[in-house]
């Protein structure tokens, strides 16, 4: 737990986003497997605060669910008008007030929008607060381009923060400042509660501005300070599809930074995509054109790419995956699978086994070392081990109203081109014979012939289909009689 553990973290999520010209709220938007708000939420969790409220308001509904769904511990409050940020905040204090929480302590105010923002930074900010006996603290940061961002004033003399000025208003020599207010803040509780109650609405906007509880607690003889951020990048927000794009791929180089440091090889990471659920164990190699989503691991010494995208699937160590699609997939220590190999939900690879060029696999079981090599589809199976299956074979698992199983035992061999007609079980040992359709039981050690036999009906084409090039090269190809004159 931190020692400076806040009181509560509130969460502003209640504007509309109409830059986003989307259906779906803002704060919904996903970048590397999480939404925006969930990564502040997940942010925020790493302060341990006594309560984490978060504000809502434009489709409160949807967005409440979503965040039972990722937190369920959150509460949430709901600003029914967007009467401003100081409004916002008033509403997250009411609502814990009325379930007779008294705040005391810190509250830190953070943006639903910014998902750069880490744990890390909040600390350093919640850390300041507290080292510099602060009213208000606000997180800033050091930017190579200040225009359009509001400045942060500070006292020569003792650093404490004078005021906020924004762009518009600013002196030529304040327009020279490059430190801005990110929009998060660390209050002391009781005053951020009194002064909200002193914010006035005679602006342009007609809103209960936040950051008038700065010049308030300021005049009122208490310090405001400023921590500043270590990577100006974490305060950016989003307000439109392009900054969408940018923080992705900033948070996306973050991921793949951090697994290269821990001993993951990234050939190509710019053509890499990884979440932030993703895990990885070193001497792990991912190639080229690589996503990598949701729970997906991979193990020391798989080696993951090019051109693959695996989602909530589990590499083993040592495996080689190439070129495929997988959804919640197990692939077994040493296996091989592609490539264009698809492996859809309930696929286990037992370890060593294959799953190979155009294969794709639904709710199947594949033993140890057991090779689906080519140009087969395996349902709703179960495989033993060291079995192999010949090119061509598809798992007739559905009759149009229900799927069935099939289930093959150990160190069978079955015949390309064969059709396993489910339900059906092929014992252990047994062989099947290439062009079978299998719709009965095999005994272990059997041979199962299913096929019509072959009858050649010579000189049809020449009948059928005269002067047909067909019947050409088969007059060409004929046996010489031998006639003698």
């Amino acid at each position: 737990m931190s020692a400076n553990r806040p009181a509560a973290v509130v969460v502003l999520a209640a504007g509309e986003g109409t830059r986003m010209k989307s259906a779906t709220p803002k704060v919904l938007h996903a970048i590397c497997g999480r939404s925006l708000v969930g990564h502040v939420v997940a942010a925020s969790r790493e302060l341990d605060p006594e309560h984490l409220v978060v504000i809502v308001g434009h489709a409160r509904e949807q967005v409440s669910a979503h965040l039972a769904e990722i937190d369920p511990e959150v509460r949430t409050a709901v600003q029914y008008e967007q009467n401003g940020t100081g409004h916002a905040v008033r509403m997250g204090l009411e609502e814990l007030s009325n379930s007779g929480i008294a705040l005391d302590g810190t509250v830190v105010v953070v943006c639903g929008d910014t998902p750069l923002l880490t744990g890390e930074t909040l600390k350093r900010l919640a850390d300041t607060h507290a080292a510099d006996g602060n009213a208000v603290t606000v997180l800033s940061a050091e930017v190579p381009d200040s225009t359009g961002y509001g400045r942060i004033v500070r006292d020569e003399a003792t650093g404490a923060v004078t005021a906020i000025v924004e762009h518009k208003d600013a002196t030529d020599a304040q327009r020279a400042i490059r430190e801005i207010n990110s929009g998060v803040f660390a209050f002391d509780a009781q005053l951020l509660t009194d002064a909200l109650g002193k914010v006035r609405t005679d602006n342009s906007q007609g809103e209960e501005y936040l950051t008038d509880v700065l010049g308030i607690l300021r005049e009122a003889g208490h310090r405001v300070g400023a921590a500043v951020a270590g990577d100006h990048r974490e305060i950016l927000g989003i307000n439109n599809r392009v900054q969408l794009a940018e923080a992705r791929k900033l948070l996306n180089e973050r991921l793949l930074h951090d697994a290269m440091m821990s001993g993951v090889t990234v050939v190509d990471p710019a053509t890499t995509w990884v979440d932030v659920t993703v895990t990885f164990e070193p001497d792990s190699l991912v190639q080229p054109g690589t996503q990598l989503l949701g729970a997906t691991h991979v193990a020391s010494g798989a080696e993951v790419g090019p051109n693959t995208r695996l989602t909530d699937t589990t590499v083993g160590e040592g495996a080689r995956v190439d070129n495929t699609v997988a959804d919640s997939a197990v692939i077994g220590e040493g296996a091989l699978v592609g490539p264009y190999a698809y492996l859809r939900p309930g696929t286990r690879l037992g370890r060593k086994s294959k799953a190979g060029a155009y294969v794709e696999m639904k709710n199947a079981e594949i033993g140890e070392g057991t090779k689906v090599p080519h140009l087969s589809y395996v349902g709703d199976a179960t495989i033993g081990e060291y079995t192999n299956i010949g090119a061509a074979s598809v798992f007739v698992n559905y009759d149009g109203v229900a799927k069935h199983h099939t289930t093959i035992g150990s160190h069978c061999r079955t015949g390309s081109d064969n059709m396993f007609v489910a339900p059906v079980t092929i014992g252990d040992g047994a062989y099947t014979a290439a062009g079978s359709v299998i719709t009965k039981d095999v005994p272990p050690g059997s041979l199962a012939v299913a096929r019509g036999q072959q009858r050649n009906i010579e000189g049809w084409v020449a009948r059928k289909r005269p002067g047909s090039a067909a019947a050409q090269a088969a007059s060409a190809g004929l046996p010489d009689t031998g006639d003698e004159q």
